[in-house]
């Protein structure tokens, strides 16, 4: 009889929990804390006589700092014949010193309790690595020898050269990868900025004489910064870059060519016979960082279609199911930046999406969003950029970005108070300002035949 009477109270016990449970979950959640104005420590700035600039900040308690070196070159300086020579002449840098190979780094960093980056990218190439604050003159050391000494083994250039045109021969079957050539190609023509692809063909004409060059002739400490961010001894890091790159060579100052990309609406169709699905994207050029209404187009975007809770990703993903993933960011380059919606749509909603998304954008020009649609926007975009401020390698990412755009640190300091301030009408006034869909470049790979069927009988506006 007792373990009757223990088993009813048990069972009585587990009924009432997950009723409790099950309540609790209907519950509404309390709100989220409001994401505060960000306050940059205080920089220390010094420029060396050969033209290198160093940032320092101080970060945080733990002993480890990181640091980065940034030189502003890359594919931009590359000449129409030498498309993929700069991501060669970054993979010879990654081989190591004239005293130590890579390897050899790679365990010396790992020894000060840390690891060494080296990335190449359109106008940056980056050595970067964190270790424990002791070690940051060695790792300083260590960094300065990599990029004043490449070593250039000849030994290594051909496998290197193997690498890239195995990369590129992936890389030109993927349709995203078709899709941003195409529509690089179109938007800034003959400029470094719209070469995407190279070709074996000119990957295997380069020579170590080649790589040498370009290393020559693009890197240097006029366009190079050093970022450090951590716990460190000021006086001691100061010493240490002195001493390490003090004899580098000046070389050229930072340099963009100009650009003027086109601003005109154009169609564009790359066949994939019996595609199951079309790649979209979709953009036209837009403000920069330093322009007044940026803040409020990083906004309107984000609402637009710059996040998961976005209209467009809302209407083609979650309402229509015509894709899985579609996102729209901006772009920013020297001189010029770039708004785009991307897209992998079903064949057979191609146009459909594009009609959507149009319909999206002109919605939001006609009529301005709810102030609450626009404050959930808002505090997720400010908590967003706090969590970007809140690592050393995250305030080295907000410091580059200042410098390459020229902006001032209250940039960063109001950048969440900025944001709380766009009002509904500014959401509306930016879409119809600066996202016009009648002037887009719009670029689809997919089955030709197919997309050109659905616009038979329907009321599409662009002509194929």
């Amino acid at each position: 009889m007792k373990k009757i009477v223990v088993y009813i109270l048990a069972l009585y016990s587990i009924i009432s929990f997950n009723v409790d449970v099950a309540h609790a979950q209907k519950e509404t959640p309390p709100p989220g804390g409001t994401a505060k104005d960000f306050k940059l420590s205080e920089k220390k700035r010094v420029k060396l006589d050969n033209g290198l600039r160093t940032t320092m900040v101080q970060y945080g308690t733990l002993p480890k700092v990181t640091i980065n070196l940034t030189i502003s070159t890359g594919s931009i300086h590359e000449n129409a014949d030498e498309t993929g020579l700069a991501s060669l002449t970054g993979e010879m840098i990654k081989q190591g010193s004239a005293q130590m190979n890579f390897k050899a780094l790679s365990k010396k960093v790992a020894a000060m309790g840390g690891t060494v980056n080296v990335g190449v990218g359109k106008e940056e190439v980056s050595i970067s690595g964190s270790v424990l604050s002791e070690f940051a003159p060695d790792f300083i050391a260590a960094v300065a020898d990599l990029i004043m000494n490449p070593a250039f083994p000849a030994a290594e250039l051909e496998r290197l050269k193997d690498n890239l045109k195995r990369d590129l021969a992936v890389d030109m079957t993927v349709p995203q990868s078709i899709a941003e050539d195409k529509f690089r190609e179109t938007l800034f023509k003959d400029h470094p900025y719209g070469r995407y692809f190279t070709s074996a063909e000119k990957i295997n004409s380069f020579t170590l004489d080649n790589v040498k060059d370009f290393y020559g002739k693009n890197f240097g400490a006029k366009r190079s910064a050093l970022y450090v961010v951590g716990k460190f001894d000021a006086a001691v890091v100061n010493a240490a870059i002195s001493k390490s790159f003090g004899k580098w060579k000046p070389g050229p100052g930072v340099y963009t060519p100009p650009v003027q990309p086109l601003v005109k609406q154009d169609t564009l169709i790359i066949d994939r016979k019996d595609a199951p699905q079309t790649t979209l994207l979709i953009g036209l050029p837009t403000l920069l960082p330093n322009d007044q209404d940026y803040v409020a187009l990083f906004v309107t975007n984000a609402l637009l279609g710059g996040s998961f809770g976005s209209r467009i990703t809302s209407n083609i993903r979650e309402n229509k199911g015509y894709t899985y993933s579609p996102y729209s960011s901006i772009l920013n380059r020297r001189g010029v930046s770039v708004w785009s919606e991307s897209a992998d749509v079903t064949s057979e909603h191609t146009i459909d999406a594009l009609n959507e998304i149009e319909k999206e954008i002109n919605r939001l020009r006609d009529e301005p969003p709810s102030t609450e649609e626009l404050k959930g926007i808002q505090n997720y975009l400010a908590g967003i950029f706090v969590l970007q401020n809140s690592t050393p390698g995250g305030i080295i990412g907000q410091l580059q970005f200042l410098d390459k755009h020229g902006l001032p640190d209250s940039y960063l300091e109001n950048f969440v108070k900025n944001i709380h301030s766009i009002k509904p009408e500014q959401v509306s006034a930016i879409t119809k300002k600066y996202i016009d869909y009648q002037k887009m470049l719009i670029v689809m790979v997919g089955d030709e035949t197919a997309i050109r069927k659905q616009v038979e009988g329907k009321n599409v506006k662009k002509a194929f």
